[in-house]
């Protein structure tokens, strides 16, 4: 910790593997996300009999936008949270070995 405390060389490339790390779990977590989600909408016109299904009295594309982002939200933001506190750890147990 003392590295970084004192901005040396060697706690500036701790720092810059931490950021890089985050950032491509983050490009990860946003292409899953482009993938998942923006995808919907290219269903939904490849499949236009999608529309004539209701479900709760509302036509299925509107439920799965309405009630099935949700959870791939939530278990993205989950699953986000996870990994950056396991790099986050990972770089804590590097610093403090070193």
């Amino acid at each position: 910790m003392a590295e970084i405390d004192r901005q040396s060389l060697v706690g500036e490339v701790y720092m810059t593997s931490l950021l890089r790390a985050q950032l491509r779990l983050a490009v990860i977590v946003l292409v899953a996300l482009t993938v998942t989600v923006g995808a919907l909408p290219l269903v939904f016109l490849q499949f236009p009999g999608l529309n004539d299904i209701l479900v709760l009295g509302m036509p299925l594309p509107w439920v799965m936008l309405a009630f099935g982002i949700y959870p791939v939200l939530v278990v993205l933001g989950w699953l986000y949270v996870r990994a950056a506190e396991r790099n986050e750890q990972a770089f804590a147990d590097v610093v403090e070995r070193s």
